[in-house]
């Protein structure tokens, strides 16, 4: 996969944060707490983190602690995981998505880095991103703005695509305005759709399985597929629905279609905000980042087992076509 390159620009005074440096004072390594989905799904994402720690100095056991939880995308796993690192009284918090908004609620004081969210302005995590102010900051993946090409991308693979249904997370607002926008943007293209709200994973199997007349599967990205990804993925091959996802893993995982910022160099690029937080810098004067370049990744495989012909322009725009 080519080199991915995205704004600069992590500046800002090296005021040194209360809380910074608290650790090693006490002759203890500063503590990373991790809060992700599914130890599993995250792996090459996990890896891409400590990878770019360890080029910047930290690592792993000897210069720094990393306290690990998995939430399996239950709201209230980390919810509890949140509070449990105000108690371990972590030098930085690091997560994504819907747990940002829920680890800000457990603390104020505790840096927060988010590696993937997808509208932190709109959804009130800062008041804007060259100064966010407070304990929050991290990376964004504008999913919102790249759902009007991911619909595009799904009529070139689906031909004749009328009809799709939506399935997003409803436990959490980020995914509910996300699959807002696409419903909008389908609107827009002139396409009918069919939402599913799923809350549960004893939700998704049903769910699918009660579709009528679709034509493809538009999963919003959320813990709770994150957390149940070969199981969404297996139903929908076998009930021959095409899917569309916004992360290169989940196509390699066996869905047809993705197109979206690059997770790992998120990741990494997030590592890089730690380091700056671990050595003084108040997270509200880091900015944050916005992806200029996204992937777009086919599996020809899952392709060929729908009995779907990938266009050969859209082939040869992919970034990765997975055999």
């Amino acid at each position: 996969m080519r080199r991915r390159d995205f704004i600069r620009g992590i500046a800002g005074p090296a005021v040194a944060w209360p809380l910074v440096a608290r650790a090693q004072q006490a002759g203890k390594l500063p503590i990373i707490g991790f809060l992700g989905t599914d130890a599993t799904v995250w792996s090459p994402w996990t890896a891409a983190f400590v990878a770019r720690l360890r080029e910047l100095g930290w690592i792993e056991g000897r210069t720094v602690t990393i306290e690990y939880r998995w939430s399996e995308g239950r709201p209230e796993r980390t919810a509890a995981f949140a509070a449990e690192f105000v108690r371990l009284n972590v030098d930085v918090i690091v997560t994504a998505g819907p747990a940002v908004a829920i680890t800000r609620q457990a603390t104020s004081d505790i840096p927060i880095v988010f590696t993937i969210t997808n509208d932190p302005v709109g959804s009130g995590l800062v008041p804007n991103l060259a100064q966010p102010g407070g304990n929050v900051t991290g990376l964004s993946n504008q999913s919102n703005e790249s759902a009007g090409k991911r619909l595009q991308l799904l009529r070139e693979v689906v031909p004749g695509l009328r009809r799709f249904a939506i399935m997003f997370d409803a436990n959490f607002l980020d995914n509910v305005r996300e699959a807002n926008a696409v419903e909008a943007t389908a609107r827009a293209l002139g396409l009918e759709f069919t939402s599913l709200e799923i809350r549960r994973a004893e939700d998704i199997a049903p769910a699918i399985a009660s579709l009528n007349r679709v034509a493809a599967l538009y999963i919003e990205p959320g813990p709770l597929f994150a957390a149940n990804r070969t199981q969404v993925i297996t139903i929908a091959l076998s009930e021959r629905l095409p899917t569309m996802f916004a992360s290169r893993e989940n196509v390699q995982a066996g869905g047809l279609i993705a197109y979206g910022a690059n997770f790992p160099t998120l990741f990494r690029r997030a590592a890089d905000y730690v380091d700056k937080i671990l050595h003084g810098t108040k997270p509200g004067n880091i900015p944050i980042e916005q992806p200029t370049k996204f992937d777009l990744v086919i599996n020809l495989t899952t392709a060929k087992a729908l009995g779907l012909t990938i266009p050969a322009s859209l082939m040869s725009l992919a970034d990765e076509l997975i055999e």
